[in-house]
């Protein structure tokens, strides 16, 4: 698919977070500003740079890769989110917030050079062949990698749907580098799961933030009520969510609390100043909220979860989100091309700027398995001879509820539920 200047246009009211709102070039009035006009010196070394790769380099270079080589790197040295869109890259953005394209279903960013995984998309290639968050990319197909730009990395993990790419992984913990092999495949992205978990506890996860999450989440709280119109509290699971359309993470901000600021932005240019607070309405009816967040948690994902500390509507807990607390607006500077610029911060509700520093869950809780101990089965008052009966509870009632209890081998999740249990008694109180 093409994605044309008039298609663009169109996007003007989308903010992204990992590429925020589409608009146009510089204004003329900027442009004039006199702090604003570049140095003739520094024009002139540039054209000189220009001619000697031009007329030097080994192999015939054109103009416009030389060109387009100098506008990638210039972008790539402001930072880990701004970036160059040539055709492919500005179409995959496109298919990403609209929730379905083709690949290995990776989140990256950059570290020191090198590509890092920020998070595996939920039931995507990678996630099932073992890719986690944090894991330092070294080489594709036995290539090493160092030094290429998100937007090159993931060109070269993209492919025909039924090709294999292998990935040399560096992972902390381990001392060696390994491979993985991953098939490449249709990534669909469900936005919203839900299901009812432990009979009384609503259960929400967003993998994504996409440009219908918002109204996603609502279905799936309405789902939840149906199910169970008795609920004692809700989980959100933002776990490994690397952010997506801002405006979405608003919305489900919005759709659980009543009143109040719930993010705002603040850039050098007075368009990119921006605020979104809550209109009245809570369709989870006060519930207690628990939301889970880790370290592949970033932007929109820590937009609702700060807004929802902020306001102290939700209990937070898991580990320190990724930190990307920045807004990148994408600018279309050719019928199929633009760049992805870093224009402004975020901030929570308190103010709180999370670039670089993350979101501290209320309760930390690791990631960390459960065994359980087997005990030797010990006497009871019931299995005394002449024990005296109980005249209160049906023995089978009894065994009915001992046999409903939660069984999960996600102890965060464990935990989470737990929490609104705790919750649930001391509001009986």
């Amino acid at each position: 698919m093409v994605f044309s200047r008039k298609t663009a246009y169109r996007w003007v009211s989308v903010l992204l977070l990992s590429g925020s709102i589409i608009a146009p070039l510089a204004s003329a009035q900027e442009a004039s500003d006199p702090q604003a006009q570049l140095p003739l010196k520094d024009l002139r070394l540039f054209t000189a740079i220009f001619e000697h790769i031009r007329n030097a380099y080994v192999e015939p270079i054109s103009d416009e890769e030389l060109l387009e080589n100098a506008i990638k790197g210039m972008l790539q040295e402001l930072d880990p989110h701004s970036a160059y869109l040539n055709a492919t890259a500005f179409n995959s953005l496109q298919e990403s917030t609209q929730g379905e394209f083709s690949g290995v279903g990776l989140e990256i960013g950059t570290e020191n050079g090198f590509i890092k995984v920020v998070t595996p998309i939920d039931e995507s290639p990678a996630y099932k062949a073992g890719i986690e968050a944090g894991d330092i990319i070294t080489e594709l197909d036995n290539q090493p990698i160092q030094g290429l730009s998100v937007t090159e990395a993931a060109k070269l993990m993209r492919g025909k749907i039924g090709t294999d790419v292998i990935f040399t992984i560096v992972r902390k913990g381990i001392d060696a580098p390994f491979e993985v092999t991953v098939t490449r495949g249709a990534i669909q992205l469900l936005s919203v799961r839900n299901r009812v978990i432990d009979s009384d506890y609503g259960y929400l996860r967003i993998s994504q933030f996409q440009a219908n999450t918002g109204e996603d989440f609502k279905k799936a709280v309405d789902r939840l009520y149906k199910k169970q119109p008795a609920l004692k509290g809700i989980v959100l699971d933002l776990r490994n969510n690397p952010g997506g359309v801002l405006q979405a993470s608003v919305e489900v901000v919005d759709a659980m609390v009543e009143e109040g600021l719930i993010v705002y932005t603040e850039g050098r240019l007075s368009r990119n100043n921006q605020s979104f607070s809550a209109t009245s309405g809570d369709m989870t009816n006060g519930l207690p909220v628990v939301v889970l967040i880790n370290g592949g948690s970033a932007s929109a994902s820590e937009i609702v979860a700060g807004a929802l500390q902020d306001s102290q509507r939700a209990v937070i807990m898991g580990t320190r989100s990724f930190g990307k607390g920045s807004v990148q607006t994408i600018v279309p500077v050719d019928e199929d091309k633009a760049i992805k610029l870093t224009t402004a911060r975020y901030y929570t509700p308190n103010g709180r700027s999370i670039q670089a520093q993350g979101i501290e869950p209320d309760i930390i809780v690791e990631r960390a398995t459960i065994t359980k101990i087997e005990q030797r089965e010990a006497l009871k008052e019931s299995d005394l001879s002449g024990h005296l009966s109980n005249t209160g509870n049906d023995k089978d009632e009894l065994l009915e509820q001992a046999s409903s209890e939660f069984k999960i081998d996600d102890n965060q999740l464990f935990e989470a539920v737990n929490l609104l249990k705790g919750l649930a008694i001391y509001a009986r109180k």
